[in-house]
């Protein structure tokens, strides 16, 4: 009898030796109530830094708020007949690598993971986490533990929605004296403009 083949969701970049661990957080899929379409992630925000982390190194696993099945924001997908993102060339060839895919098909909800195992988190933008990621007390807590262990904690565009209301271990908001942005107001109007609806969740 054979054995059962696991699936990994971190890959080893030309077979070298790692530095280390990243850990990047998607949003599980969700509905937009702005637009009732399907939202999830952001293509570019989990591929583009993929490919630098993998280049500089480090193997990366992907986990998402729920765990399970990923679904990219359909705007963000270079295959999208909108044509919003044919331009990205990375994300379209990371979509043709089975190990990506692979990904992609089965995460591991976040609160199953150790992240003494990590040495960086990194969280993905999208649409989706305006609805998954504010408000999620697993992640505030598992984003803040990493920030104040000195470990490179990030956040971009949308995902930047956790900081709302993530606070520190001293109850104060993780945010407060510090200069922070995520996906300004003017790309809002511009993707709106771009889209023809307003599809922003997050009101300041």
């Amino acid at each position: 009898m054979g054995k059962v083949k696991e699936v990994h969701s971190y890959v080893h970049f030309h077979g070298a030796p790692s530095k280390g661990k990243i850990l990047m957080v998607a949003s599980s899929p969700s509905i937009s109530r702005q637009t009732n379409w399907p939202i999830g992630f952001w293509a570019a925000e989990l591929t583009h830094p993929l490919r630098v982390f993998q280049e500089a190194g480090y193997d990366v696993e992907l986990v998402s708020t729920n765990g399970g099945k990923l679904e990219m924001d359909g705007y963000s997908n270079p295959l999208d007949e909108s044509g919003y993102s044919s331009h990205d060339i990375i994300s379209l060839g990371y979509m043709q690598k089975p190990e990506f895919n692979d990904m992609l098909e089965n995460t591991k909800k976040l609160t199953e993971i150790d992240e003494k195992n990590y040495d960086a988190i990194f969280l993905i933008g999208g649409q989706g986490p305006m609805y998954t990621f504010r408000g999620d007390k697993d992640l505030e807590s598992l984003f803040v533990n990493f920030y104040e262990n000195r470990k490179p904690s990030a956040a971009v565009c949308h995902s930047t929605a956790l900081l709302l209301e993530a606070k520190t271990s001293d109850d104060e908001l993780l945010v407060k004296g510090k200069i922070w942005t995520g996906f300004a107001d003017a790309e809002e109007d511009f993707a709106d403009q771009a889209v023809g609806i307003k599809n922003s969740a997050v009101q300041n």
